[in-house]
């Protein structure tokens, strides 16, 4: 097959192949999403008000206040939030966001996959010099010892060779405090294994703002549920509460509002 004939044939998959979706305006949605190097608008971001996060008054003082700072211009820093599973971590960062946009602050949330960690610097290309403020949010990740993305996001929050821009800052959650599994076999056979160990505390010591959540009491769960359940006007039975976390076999904030969903759901309601 001669030169001229595979040029051809490439010519004619290149018409047939889609183009690339345009990205979206960064001054326009209230939240977008970045996947394979293009910024898409979010559909129906609708983020849970933040008075209905109950049980994590200090979170959500110290992530408000830094997601404040940074839709301001100020100095604000990447912000890590770990611990318990369904402990609200990942609404609480969403609902920061839209406490501030009700506020009529300029910033958007943009949500990162963890696959698309090494298309950032491009992201940081596109938001550099827009007149608003993102909450870069990368949701639920945790990378294995030695894994080549947790030394890709540690570069990211270094700086690497080109600055991030001011107006924008990321928000991880995680249910690793340190994010990066701790390989004890590894750390035993080290010749140092304090250095093991400060290898694996690296990423974590990157964030300048780190925010623990645990798993809630009985009594707060049931708060939980009781805030919701005055919120949308549903009666509610403290032991069927009970008995749905016991089938569950936790309590947070998570299961929490599942059972809530369920209350909706037999009272024939919608939840808005």
């Amino acid at each position: 097959m001669t030169d001229d004939i595979l040029a051809r044939i490439a010519a004619a998959l290149e018409r047939m192949s889609p183009p690339p979706p345009a990205a979206a305006d960064p001054m326009v949605a209230p939240a977008y999403l970045w996947h394979r190097g293009v910024l898409a608008a979010a559909r129906d971001f609708a983020p849970l008000p933040l008075d209905l996060l109950d049980g994590i008054d200090a979170q959500k003082q110290a992530v408000l206040g830094n997601a404040r700072r940074l839709a301001a211009g100020h100095a604000a820093h990447d912000v890590l939030l770990w611990g318990a599973r369904g402990t609200g971590k990942s609404a609480l960062v969403k609902s920061a966001v839209g406490a501030l946009q009700a506020e009529g602050a300029p910033i958007a949330l943009i949500a990162v996959g963890g696959d698309s960690l090494d298309s950032l610097p491009g992201l940081f290309a596109l938001l550099s010099g827009v007149p608003r403020a993102f909450a870069l949010f990368v949701d639920d990740i945790a990378f294995e010892a030695n894994g080549p993305e947790a030394r890709l996001l540690r570069s990211v929050l270094e700086g690497g060779p080109e600055a991030r821009p001011a107006n924008a800052r990321l928000h991880v959650t995680s249910n690793r405090r340190h994010i990066v599994a701790r390989d004890m076999a590894e750390q035993d056979s080290a010749i140092n294994p304090r250095d093991v160990v400060d290898d694996r505390l690296a990423l974590a010591d990157r964030f300048g703002l780190s925010l623990g959540f645990h798993n809630v009491d009985q009594a707060h769960y049931l708060a939980m549920i009781e805030g919701y359940a005055r919120r949308y006007e549903l009666a509610f039975d403290p032991a069927d509460a009970v008995q749905w976390a016991t089938g569950r076999g936790s309590r947070s904030g998570r299961v929490a509002w599942q059972y809530v969903v369920e209350l909706a759901g037999r009272a024939g309601r919608p939840l808005g």
